[in-house]
């Protein structure tokens, strides 16, 4: 299993490119389903997570193809036919998004099999908003051994849905059934994510009836069929953020191109506010910082545009050497704070009580080895390591290249010391 080692103390200077969105990418993805048009979608990123859900789609009939374009990676999705509504777990384990492939299923062949996700435990992080919103459209739900058993043989009809908390996830789904139901379906206290307005312009661009995205209530008039179309995924707002901290961390000048900075306004007002040096051009996002220490600053998760939770991690990282003590309080996921006794390891000082955890800044920190636990813990521990004294070891980084593309390259191109070591490397060293 790989591995990133990481030598603190090097300050940042140069550029970063932002790829497109890995949580906009795979639902997208999931989109081309709905249609016998191929769907060509430009600024793909290449991640594990699009690679896994390439190869459920491809088990379902669709033929993936990737390639470079003019303007970067491209990813051509064409499923003439459904082959087979059945998505097993062997495949939707390894991803929960994939799970999202059966509300086109269902609209577009009347049934469908496809796993519950790996891990999940209805209620927890909740797919049973999923199945009710699928239930009020029409579709017939049974539970057996593990599988979700959908049929809707005479097509799905329009709704009024409303949701009992926002969800992006549910949202999302809901809005891939209801394009091809029969009437009019709305969606009330839905999520207002950037990614939601991403996948309703693809939907659009398809000749799908939607309106109200970016806001609480969404209208979506059924069609008949969908058609092709070229689709560029938006930026990923969770990368930009990510990078902007790691680069806080660090100190220096670095620029992050290719994005949105209106996706994390939210963040870089609180940057400011711990007195980071940040400036905007068009689609850029300058971030400056000296040797000065930062302040600290309370942050509290909340849906879109509040602060996100995939942003909490890394920003209690940066949080770790500030000066003074900073409350961080999550609201939206339980067990978010797993990232916690690994930064500790590495000498920050942070105690959790429920859903708030108090981080008390430290002179510094010292290198460690450290485990990632997720996704959004793992980018921490990267952002920790770039300003800890010594060497620090991310040990599982399997979870970053499930969401980060070339992370070594595009941090070690703007002077971070920072390597992959290979599973073969590893038996040599520790050997």
């Amino acid at each position: 299993m790989d591995r990133i080692a990481i030598i603190g103390g090097n300050p940042l200077s140069g550029e970063i490119p932002i790829s497109g969105a890995k949580n906009s990418a795979i639902k997208l993805m999931a989109a081309s389903l709905l249609t016998e048009a191929p769907l060509r979608l430009t600024n793909m990123p290449r991640l594990a997570d699009t690679r896994f859900l390439g190869k459920l789609l491809r088990r379902l009939g669709s033929q993936v193809i990737e390639l470079d374009g003019p303007e970067g990676a491209e990813t051509i999705l064409h499923t003439p036919e459904i082959v087979s509504a059945l998505a097993p777990y062997d495949l939707v384990r390894q991803m929960r998004a994939s799970f999202n492939v059966l509300g086109p299923l269902i609209a577009r062949t009347g049934h469908a099999k496809v796993s519950l996700p790996g891990g999940c435990t209805i209620g927890a992080r909740p797919v049973d908003l999923h199945l009710k919103a699928l239930e009020a459209l029409g579709a017939t739900i049974d539970l057996n051994e593990g599988y979700v058993y959908a049929q809707a043989p005479r097509g799905l009809k329009g709704a009024e849905i409303e949701f009992p908390f926002v969800s992006v996830g549910a949202t999302e789904h809901t809005l891939l059934a209801a394009v091809l139901a029969q009437g009019t379906s709305v969606l009330r206290n839905a999520a207002r994510e950037p990614e939601i307005i991403d996948l309703c312009d693809c939907l659009r661009a398809m000749g799908a009836k939607i309106t109200g995205d970016g806001t609480d209530v969404i209208e979506v008039t059924g069609v008949a069929r969908l058609t092709g179309a070229v689709h560029a995924v938006t930026p990923d707002r969770i990368e930009t953020g990510a990078f902007a901290c790691a680069a806080a961390m660090a100190g220096g000048d670095v620029t992050l191109t290719r994005t949105r900075p209106e996706f994390v306004q939210t963040l870089l007002d609180k940057m400011v506010e711990a007195g980071v040096s940040i400036s905007v051009d068009g689609t850029a996002i300058r971030i400056v910082r000296g040797a000065e220490r930062l302040r600290a600053v309370d942050i509290e998760t909340q849906p879109y545009p509040g602060f996100a939770t995939d942003l909490q991690a890394p920003f209690m990282a940066l949080m770790t050497m500030a000066e003074g003590e900073s409350v961080v309080r999550e609201t939206i996921f339980e067990n978010r704070f797993m990232h916690v006794p690994e930064l500790s390891r590495l000498g920050a000082d942070i105690s959790v009580h429920g859903g708030e955890a108090r981080v008390r800044g430290v002179e510094g920190l010292n290198g460690a080895q450290v485990m990632a636990t997720d996704l959004r813990a793992s980018i921490s521990l990267v952002i920790a390591g770039l300003a800890a004294k010594g060497e620090t070891v991310v040990n599982r980084v399997y979870h970053l290249d499930r969401g980060f593309e070339r992370l070594e390259a595009k941090l070690g191109a703007c002077g971070a010391d920072v390597r992959r070591i290979k599973t073969g490397e590893l038996e040599e060293v520790d050997a």
